[in-house]
């Protein structure tokens, strides 16, 4: 998936198909305006797929906030929640994916959740020189 375009195009029918399954509202923030590397693109994709799954399983949101911002120093994706939360002691597989899948191409990923406020997940991927 080359091109920043195709990715933001990718996320907005994936997060518009997932909105309307589930009833779920979707605030898009932020979406990539610049080339982002195969790999990369493929790494957002199922980590965002992995979150959106989340919090429609566990979550009892009604609003999903997403961002995904591509600059030369790298990429950077939110998704944030104001749902159930979970202690850290409960987090599962799902999350174990999440932060393989942005692992494999460089990146970490960070998970904040407070019980009865809310989950944000937010990954970063540096750029490679």
């Amino acid at each position: 998936m080359r091109g920043g375009r195709n990715l933001a195009e990718t996320l907005e029918s994936r997060l518009a198909q997932w909105s309307e399954r589930t009833g779920v509202r979707v605030e898009t923030w932020a979406l990539p305006a610049t080339d982002v590397a195969a790999p990369v693109g493929q790494a957002v994709l199922e980590t965002l797929n992995e979150a959106l799954a989340n919090i429609e399983r566990h979550s009892g949101a009604k609003v999903v906030s997403v961002a995904v911002t591509a600059s030369r120093d790298g990429l950077r994706m939110t998704v944030s929640d104001h749902g159930r939360g979970f202690p850290a002691e409960k987090a599962g597989r799902g999350i174990a994916r999440m932060r393989a899948a942005i692992a494999e191409v460089g990146g970490t990923l960070s998970v904040s959740s407070v019980k009865g406020e809310g989950t944000t997940v937010t990954a970063a991927v540096p750029r490679r020189r």
